[in-house]
């Protein structure tokens, strides 16, 4: 499992509303960067089944893609790995440094909403 797949900007608002807490991942079926950064992401999501995970295919759901840039203020890279808090991005990664190790400490690591597994 990868996570839920989000298409369309509407999607990501009622994730963003439904969790406190999550994780996103960018990720361009056709690039070998991006399919070894989905190993990893894919590994992570594994091995934290509590955790809100979200993936976006890039060329699928082009709109969502450049439009999660301008909606959360990072810069639009493929592969990126993206921790959102209170809807806010608390964290991200690119390429060769999204890895099951640092989403994480990512998420290990960063403040914890109050309402978080309430």
């Amino acid at each position: 499992m990868s996570g839920t797949t989000l298409e369309t900007l509407e999607q990501y608002q009622a994730a963003l509303a439904a969790h406190p807490r999550l994780m996103l991942f960018k990720h361009s079926p056709i690039c070998p960067t991006s399919a070894t950064a989905h190993r990893e992401w894919s590994a992570f999501v594994s091995g934290h089944p509590d955790v809100p995970c979200f993936i976006v295919d890039v060329i699928e759901a082009r709109p969502l893609a450049r439009g999660l840039a301008e909606k959360c203020g990072v810069t639009h890279q493929s592969p990126q790995a993206l921790l959102f808090e209170q809807g806010q991005v608390s964290w991200h990664a690119s390429h060769w440094d999204i890895t099951a190790d640092t989403l994480k400490q990512a998420w290990g690591t960063t403040q914890q909403s109050p309402t978080e597994g309430a």
